[in-house]
Protein backbone atom coordinates (compact mmCIF):
# COMPACT_ATOMS: atom_id res chain seq x y z
CA UNK A 1 0.00 0.00 0.00
CA UNK A 2 1.28 3.45 -0.92
CA UNK A 3 2.21 5.92 1.81
CA UNK A 4 -0.23 8.85 2.13
CA UNK A 5 1.56 12.21 2.35
CA UNK A 6 1.64 15.75 1.02
CA UNK A 7 5.29 16.33 2.00
CA UNK A 8 8.09 13.86 1.27
CA UNK A 9 11.60 13.99 2.71
CA UNK A 10 14.21 12.79 0.19
CA UNK A 11 17.09 12.66 2.70
CA UNK A 12 16.38 9.10 3.95
CA UNK A 13 16.80 7.81 0.37
CA UNK A 14 20.57 8.56 0.59
CA UNK A 15 20.88 8.95 -3.18
CA UNK A 16 24.30 9.52 -4.70
CA UNK A 17 25.01 11.08 -8.11
CA UNK A 18 23.43 8.98 -10.85
CA UNK A 19 21.17 7.01 -8.50
CA UNK A 20 17.40 7.10 -8.64
CA UNK A 21 14.28 5.67 -6.99
CA UNK A 22 10.66 5.10 -7.94
CA UNK A 23 8.18 5.86 -5.17
CA UNK A 24 4.48 5.04 -5.11
CA UNK A 25 2.67 7.51 -2.86
CA UNK A 26 -0.83 8.82 -2.22
CA UNK A 27 -1.34 12.57 -2.14
CA UNK A 28 -4.53 14.31 -0.92
CA UNK A 29 -5.97 16.85 -3.38
CA UNK A 30 -8.55 19.51 -2.54
CA UNK A 31 -11.46 20.44 -4.80
CA UNK A 32 -11.08 23.03 -7.58
CA UNK A 33 -13.25 26.08 -8.18
CA UNK A 34 -13.50 26.69 -11.91
CA UNK A 35 -15.88 29.18 -13.54
CA UNK A 36 -17.92 29.62 -10.32
CA UNK A 37 -18.44 25.84 -10.08
CA UNK A 38 -16.86 23.39 -7.66
CA UNK A 39 -15.13 20.27 -8.99
CA UNK A 40 -14.16 17.48 -6.63
CA UNK A 41 -11.11 15.35 -7.33
CA UNK A 42 -11.78 11.62 -7.26
CA UNK A 43 -10.37 9.91 -5.42
CA UNK A 44 -9.64 12.59 -2.83
CA UNK A 45 -6.18 11.03 -2.38
CA UNK A 46 -4.54 10.50 -5.75
CA UNK A 47 -2.05 7.64 -6.24
CA UNK A 48 1.13 9.15 -7.68
CA UNK A 49 4.42 7.81 -8.94
CA UNK A 50 7.40 9.93 -8.02
CA UNK A 51 10.70 9.29 -9.78
CA UNK A 52 13.66 10.84 -7.98
CA UNK A 53 17.21 10.90 -9.30
CA UNK A 54 20.29 12.64 -7.98
CA UNK A 55 22.12 14.66 -10.60
CA UNK A 56 25.80 15.49 -10.70
CA UNK A 57 26.78 18.46 -8.52
CA UNK A 58 24.04 17.71 -5.98
CA UNK A 59 20.88 18.57 -7.89
CA UNK A 60 17.70 16.53 -7.99
CA UNK A 61 15.54 15.64 -11.00
CA UNK A 62 11.92 14.77 -10.22
CA UNK A 63 9.11 13.30 -12.29
CA UNK A 64 5.52 13.08 -11.08
CA UNK A 65 2.89 10.91 -12.81
CA UNK A 66 -0.75 10.37 -11.86
CA UNK A 67 -4.29 10.23 -13.15
CA UNK A 68 -7.05 12.24 -11.49
CA UNK A 69 -10.75 12.50 -12.21
CA UNK A 70 -12.81 15.66 -11.70
CA UNK A 71 -16.47 15.44 -10.74
CA UNK A 72 -18.83 18.36 -11.25
CA UNK A 73 -21.13 20.01 -13.80
CA UNK A 74 -20.36 20.11 -17.52
CA UNK A 75 -19.59 23.72 -18.50
CA UNK A 76 -21.82 23.47 -21.59
CA UNK A 77 -24.90 21.39 -20.66
CA UNK A 78 -24.68 21.40 -16.81
CA UNK A 79 -25.08 17.61 -16.66
CA UNK A 80 -22.70 15.70 -14.36
CA UNK A 81 -19.20 15.40 -15.80
CA UNK A 82 -16.35 13.21 -14.59
CA UNK A 83 -13.43 13.45 -17.04
CA UNK A 84 -10.06 11.92 -16.15
CA UNK A 85 -6.76 13.65 -16.79
CA UNK A 86 -3.30 12.11 -16.99
CA UNK A 87 -0.53 14.25 -15.57
CA UNK A 88 3.18 13.90 -16.27
CA UNK A 89 5.20 16.73 -14.67
CA UNK A 90 8.93 17.25 -14.20
CA UNK A 91 10.95 19.49 -11.93
CA UNK A 92 14.66 20.12 -11.50
CA UNK A 93 16.20 21.48 -8.34
CA UNK A 94 19.83 22.45 -8.52
CA UNK A 95 20.54 24.98 -5.77
CA UNK A 96 22.92 27.80 -6.57
CA UNK A 97 22.54 27.45 -10.35
CA UNK A 98 20.01 30.24 -10.88
CA UNK A 99 16.29 30.72 -10.32
CA UNK A 100 15.31 28.68 -13.38
CA UNK A 101 16.83 25.60 -11.72
CA UNK A 102 15.27 26.14 -8.28
CA UNK A 103 12.06 24.19 -7.96
CA UNK A 104 9.31 25.96 -5.99
CA UNK A 105 8.25 22.54 -4.67
CA UNK A 106 11.61 21.57 -3.13
CA UNK A 107 12.84 23.07 0.11
CA UNK A 108 16.18 21.51 1.01
CA UNK A 109 15.41 17.79 0.81
CA UNK A 110 11.62 18.09 1.33
CA UNK A 111 9.27 17.96 -1.69
CA UNK A 112 5.86 19.62 -1.32
CA UNK A 113 3.89 16.98 -3.19
CA UNK A 114 0.51 18.48 -2.26
CA UNK A 115 1.26 21.79 -3.97
CA UNK A 116 2.99 20.14 -6.93
CA UNK A 117 0.13 17.69 -7.59
CA UNK A 118 -2.47 20.47 -7.38
CA UNK A 119 -0.51 22.84 -9.67
CA UNK A 120 0.34 20.08 -12.18
CA UNK A 121 -3.33 19.04 -12.35
CA UNK A 122 -4.47 22.67 -12.73
CA UNK A 123 -2.06 23.15 -15.66
CA UNK A 124 -3.38 19.99 -17.32
CA UNK A 125 -7.05 21.00 -17.15
CA UNK A 126 -8.69 22.30 -20.35
CA UNK A 127 -10.43 25.68 -20.53
CA UNK A 128 -13.79 23.91 -20.14
CA UNK A 129 -14.64 20.76 -18.18
CA UNK A 130 -17.08 18.82 -20.36
CA UNK A 131 -19.20 15.71 -19.88
CA UNK A 132 -17.89 14.49 -23.24
CA UNK A 133 -15.67 16.08 -25.91
CA UNK A 134 -18.53 16.59 -28.38
CA UNK A 135 -21.02 18.10 -25.90
CA UNK A 136 -23.44 20.40 -27.74
CA UNK A 137 -24.52 22.37 -24.67
CA UNK A 138 -27.88 24.07 -24.13
CA UNK A 139 -30.10 25.73 -26.75
CA UNK A 140 -29.72 29.51 -26.35
CA UNK A 141 -33.41 30.02 -27.18
CA UNK A 142 -35.25 27.44 -25.06
CA UNK A 143 -32.55 25.95 -22.80
CA UNK A 144 -33.08 22.33 -23.86
CA UNK A 145 -30.06 20.02 -23.67
CA UNK A 146 -28.98 19.77 -27.32
CA UNK A 147 -27.35 16.38 -26.64
CA UNK A 148 -30.84 14.93 -25.98
CA UNK A 149 -32.82 17.08 -28.48
CA UNK A 150 -34.04 15.73 -31.81
CA UNK A 151 -31.66 16.26 -34.73
CA UNK A 152 -32.12 19.62 -36.40
CA UNK A 153 -33.49 21.34 -33.30
CA UNK A 154 -34.03 24.96 -34.34
CA UNK A 155 -36.20 27.99 -33.68
CA UNK A 156 -37.75 30.46 -36.09
CA UNK A 157 -35.69 33.59 -36.01
CA UNK A 158 -37.36 36.67 -34.59
CA UNK A 159 -37.59 39.57 -37.06
CA UNK A 160 -34.83 42.13 -36.82
CA UNK A 161 -36.11 44.98 -34.62
CA UNK A 162 -34.26 47.55 -36.73
CA UNK A 163 -36.75 46.94 -39.56
CA UNK A 164 -39.90 47.25 -37.39
CA UNK A 165 -40.76 50.69 -38.76
CA UNK A 166 -40.90 49.33 -42.31
CA UNK A 167 -43.52 46.74 -41.30
CA UNK A 168 -45.83 49.59 -40.31
CA UNK A 169 -45.75 51.19 -43.78
CA UNK A 170 -48.88 50.81 -45.88
CA UNK A 171 -49.12 51.53 -49.54
CA UNK A 172 -52.26 53.01 -50.99
CA UNK A 173 -53.42 51.74 -54.35
CA UNK A 174 -53.17 54.47 -56.95
CA UNK A 175 -56.56 55.71 -58.14
CA UNK A 176 -57.83 54.13 -61.37
CA UNK A 177 -55.70 51.03 -61.14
Amino acid sequence: MAAKTDLYDLAPLHLRSGEGRHLDLEVPVDAFDLGAERYDVAPSSVPVRLDVSRMNHGGTALRLQFTAQLQGPCMRCLEPASPAYEVDAREVDQPGEGPELDSPYVDGEVVDLGAWVRDALALTLPAQVLCRPDCLGLCPECGIDLNAAEPGHAHEKAPDARWAALRELTFDEPAGS
